[in-house]
Order: structure tokens, then C-alpha cells, then sequence
């Protein structure tokens, strides 16, 4: 790839970013009127609503982040066995839609609930407490793979030299581990909040007469087909997650680079291991029962009238196009894979490997995606590219989806494209060896974990996906996500039920094939890597 190919393929890639992200975003703000914008801010529940997002980010924040903390502790510091299998089952809830855990609460703790009846509990699940609780399960499990994976790579040489000083532990922990968390957990704590102010899922579903922001802005839009008030709701809503990750941003600026020299190992410690065993069997039956509820609901006639096995709920969402949504949905997913998988690659490539101003524009846009909260995009999309010919087809929602989930799998590549030799290509130019060549031939074998990750990444996330397509699917588009939306509101659980399970099934196929491939891919390069080791080997024998 030449200097003037080199060019060209930023500048393409910038058109796409401008197109897709810039221009709808500057739509959505001139859709803006001042007869709009009055009668949101004059009306006298915007502030009530305003406050309860805020109250309902802020202590599901908390919550979220010291739960995942707690949590990441007892698998990285501690000798529990069945590490795996834990962090399997605390990560189920981000493979659902936000709306799933929602209606599990309701299926648990409703007006009618298994738990409510069964336990004749006096108080009900709706409203502050419902919500909180919904966006707790749907966003710890973000916070705890970020925690987790910031803990794996802790050196031990400063706790090595603590305790040959006789600093006791919980010296160590604040003045080691703390410390050493301290940009992490801005990053997850700003990353859980975003999420949780922009989700529409769970309060939708849970919240009864406590409105969100969100849910207020999809009434307005869905249900008033008022995209006025929609612009005006998504301007401010768009407020929180652009601070949020500007600070987030800054943070990281100022930062360390820090290299590991020793892997932490922790050392036989009953109490504690017993403690950890404790947390993590709590926090996985927690996870575990909303989905066995789905279970239930699915297979019995009606429940608590007839528990008989009954697989009608089943024929019936089958009835329901739920076989035609279900296919939409593996198209999309497939299609955002492999679409988005290549852009962010190319992108960063650009970005990691290529020096310019028109570099860091592309990483500035490709990370500012993150900001952008799925309902903001989908109205903005609908503002931008109705009357197109995209509009009302499966492309639009691919195109929305690979924006929506594209900083991500684009900082995934971008990380592994930093750690690999800088100096490639200038070498690659000194033996009139081609970008292209390089990239196919040394690159992607380097980074094919990475790809692998990438494509599971997209695949999941735009099949469980509810915000952004909601606002862009019809009848002949819609994919298997909205129908937990639809039956939801034709009290149809059971059905939604269902639908949980079969999205959840799917992406459960996926992320074990991913699993399986990653493995397969480690165990291949061990195995080239020896047969090097013995070349080389053979080689110096033979010069001797």
C-alpha cells in the first residue's frame, strides 16, 4: 500500500465516518425547534424524569461497580476451582437483551410473580428498586470483564517487597491494589454509568410509573411518532455519555504504561477462598434463575394455573413470523460481523500503524462511537436516511449496528496493533515489500485471536440488540430482539420468554465456537513456535 493508496483508503474510511456518524448527528440537532424544546423543558415531568435517570444511573453505578469488584477479586485472588465456569455464568446477562432481565424480575417479583406467591412477599418489584436492581444484573457483567482482565495482569513484585517490609494486607490493598485501579475503575465507572442512563430496556419493562429519560424519549418517538420532542430528548440525553467519556478520555491521556515482570499467584488461604467460593455461588444463582424462569414459562401451559409441559408458547411465536425475525436476525448479526470486523481492522490499521492528521481524526471518530447512546443513533438515522434507499431495509440496520458496537472490536485491534513491532512497514519498504503484503502475511496471522473476538463481539451485541433498530426495523426487517417489545405488550410473557432463551441460545453457539476457535488458533501457534525452536536448534548444531 503506497503513500497515495495509503491516503485514498483514509479518506474513504473518513466519508464513511462522516456519512454515517457526523451528518445524523447534525441532522438530529437541526431537527431541533424552539416550540420543541419548550415544551419538553416547561413540562412539569421533565425534571422528575431528569432526576430519576440521574438517581437511577448513579445508584446502579455503585452498586454495579463495587459488585464487579467484589467479584473480580474472587476469581483473580483466590484459589477457588471452577474459575472458568463462574465467569461463564456472570457474564450470561450481557448476552440477553437489557429488556430480558426486566421481564425475569417482573416473572420473579411481579403482582404475580413465582417468588412473590410463593413466598407471599409484601412489597412489589416496580418502580426505583425494580429498575435499579434490572440495571444491576445488565451492567455488572461489562464492569467485572473489564476489572477481571485489568487484575490478570498485575505484577507482584511491589507486593513481594511490601511483605518482606511486614506490610500487612489490607496496607497492601490500599496502597497497592488501589492505586493501581484507580484509572481502571474511572474507566469502568464512567463505562457502567453511560450504560446505564441510556437503557430504555429495563425501566421500559419494569419501571411502571417511574420514567427514564430513555423510556420518555421512546413514548415520544414510537409511541407519538414525535421526533421534535425525540431530538430534543435525544440532544440531552447524548449530554451524560459525551461528558462521561470525555473525562474518561482525559483520564486516560494522563496515564502510565506499566510492564509486568511477575504474574500475581495467590497464595492457600481457607477463609478466604471459602469467602470467595460464597460470593461467586451467590452471584451465579442470581444470574442463573431469571433464565430458568424463562425456562419455565416457556414449557408450561400456563403458569400458576397449568404447570403441564406445553410447547404452545413455542408454536405460537413461531406463528408470529418468530422463525422470519429469527432469520433477520442471523443475517444482520452475520452481516455486522463481518462488515464491521473489516472496517474497524482496516481503521485501525490506519490509526495504529500510520502516522498523520487524518489518522488521528479516524481514531478521534472511531472511539467518539462509543459516546453516542443507541436510541440517539437510531432517531438520528431515521432524521438522516429516511427517504433513501436504505431506509426500511436490512442494510440500514446493519449500518446502525456497526456504528452503535464499532469502538470496541476498533480499540480491541488498535491495542494489538501497538504491541507488534512498529518497525515493519519501514522495513517492509527498505525490501520493496508492500502494505498489503505485510498486513496478509504477518498482521492478521498475529492477530487472529483478536479477530476471532472481534467477530463474536458484533455478532452477540447486534443480536441482542433493542435501542438503535427499534426505530428503524418494520414489519418486513424487524429482527427477534423486538419481539420481546411486542408480545411484552400484548402481555404475551411466555412467548417473550422464549424469545429471551432462543437469543440467548444463539449467542451462547456463537461465543463456544469463538471459544473453541481461540483454542485451536493458541494451540497451532504453540505448536509452529516449537517446530521453530527445533529448526533453530538443529540449525546451530549443524554450524557447530
Amino acid at each position: 500500500m503506497k503513500r497515495k493508496g495509503s491516503t485514498s483508503v483514509k479518506l474513504l474510511l473518513a466519508a464513511i465516518f462522516i456519512t454515517c456518524v457526523v451528518f445524523p448527528l447534525i441532522q438530529m440537532f437541526l431537527n431541533i425547534d424552539k416550540e420543541g424544546f419548550l415544551s419538553i423543558v416547561n413540562n412539569e415531568r421533565f425534571g422528575t424524569v431528569v432526576g430519576n435517570s440521574l438517581k437511577v444511573a448513579l445508584v446502579s453505578t455503585v452498586i454495579s461497580v463495587a459488585l464487579a469488584l467484589a467479584l473480580s477479586f474472587s476469581i483473580t485472588r483466590s484459589r477457588i476451582r471452577g474459575k472458568g465456569i463462574f465467569r461463564t455464568i456472570l457474564t450470561l446477562p450481557m448476552l440477553i437483551p437489557s429488556i430480558s432481565h426486566g421481564m425475569g424480575l417482573i416473572i420473579l417479583f411481579g403482582a404475580n410473580g413465582i417468588l412473590t406467591k410463593q413466598l407471599n412477599l409484601p412489597f412489589h418489584i416496580y418502580g426505583f428498586g425494580g429498575i435499579v436492581i434490572g440495571s444491576v444484573m445488565y451492567s455488572f457483567p461489562a464492569a467485572f470483564l473489564m476489572l477481571t482482565d485489568v487484575l490478570n495482569y498485575e505484577d507482584r513484585s511491589p507486593y513481594e517487597a511490601a511483605e518482606v517490609l511486614g506490610v500487612s494486607k489490607w496496607r497492601q490493598f490500599l496502597d497497592i491494589s488501589l492505586p493501581y485501579l484507580s484509572r481502571p475503575l474511572i474507566s469502568v465507572v464512567f463505562s457502567v454509568f453511560t450504560l446505564v442512563i441510556t437503557d430504555y430496556g429495563v425501566p421500559l419493562m419494569i419501571g411502571g410509573n417511574y420514567t427514564t429519560l430513555p423510556v420518555m424519549m421512546y413514548q415520544e418517538i414510537v409511541g407519538l411518532l414525535d421526533f421534535g420532542k425525540g431530538s430534543v430528548i435525544g440532544s440531552m440525553l447524548l449530554v451524560p455519555a459525551v461528558v462521561a467519556f470525555v473525562i474518561d478520555l482525559l483520564k486516560k491521556d494522563t496515564g502510565r504504561t506499566s510492564f509486568v515482570t511477575k504474574r500475581l499467584r495467590p497464595r492457600k488461604n481457607g477463609l478466604r477462598d471459602g469467602l470467595c467460593y460464597t460470593l461467586c455461588s451467590i452471584a451465579g444463582i442470581v444470574v442463573i434463575i431469571p433464565i430458568f424462569t424463562f425456562v419455565l414459562l416457556t414449557f408450561v401451559k400456563r403458569y400458576p394455573l397449568d404447570m403441564s409441559l406445553s410447547f404452545d408458547h413455542v408454536f405460537k411465536t413461531f406463528n408470529m413470523k418468530g422463525s422470519t425475525y429469527l432469520i433477520n436476525s442471523l443475517i444482520v448479526s452475520v452481516a455486522v460481523a463481518l462488515v464491521g470486523t473489516a472496517v474497524a481492522y482496516l481503521t485501525a490499521y490506519c490509526t495504529a500503524r500510520m502516522n498523520g492528521p487524518m489518522s488521528r481524526f479516524l481514531h478521534l471518530i472511531s472511539i467518539t462511537t462509543m459516546a453516542i447512546p443507541g436510541l440517539v443513533l437510531g432517531l438520528s438515522f431515521v432524521l438522516f436516511f429516511k427517504g433513501s434507499w436504505l431506509y426500511g431495509t436490512l442494510a440500514i440496520l446493519v449500518l446502525a449496528n456497526t456504528v452503535h458496537f464499532f469502538a470496541s472490536p476498533y480499540l480491541m485491534i488498535y491495542n494489538s496493533f501497538n504491541i507488534i513491532n512498529k518497525n515493519l512497514e519501514d522495513v517492509g519498504a527498505t525490501m520493496n515489500i508492500s502494505r498489503p503484503r505485510i498486513l496478509l502475511d504477518v498482521l492478521i496471522p498475529q492477530t487472529k485471536d483478536t479477530l476471532v473476538e472481534m467477530l463474536a463481539y458484533f455478532f452477540v451485541n447486534s443480536m441482542m440488540t433493542i435501542s438503535a433498530v427499534s426505530f428503524l426495523a418494520n414489519v418486513s426487517t424487524k429482527q427477534l430482539s423486538l419481539m420481546i417489545t411486542q408480545f411484552e405488550a400484548n402481555r404475551l410473557m411466555e412467548c417473550s420468554a422464549f424469545v429471551s432463551l432462543m437469543i440467548l441460545g444463539v449467542n451462547l453457539v456463537v461465543k463456544g465456537l469463538a471459544h473453541i476457535l481461540k483454542k485451536q488458533l493458541r494451540k497451532k501457534k504453540a505448536v509452529n513456535l516449537q517446530n521453530l525452536e527445533v529448526e533453530n536448534n538443529e540449525t546451530v548444531q549443524v554450524g557447530i
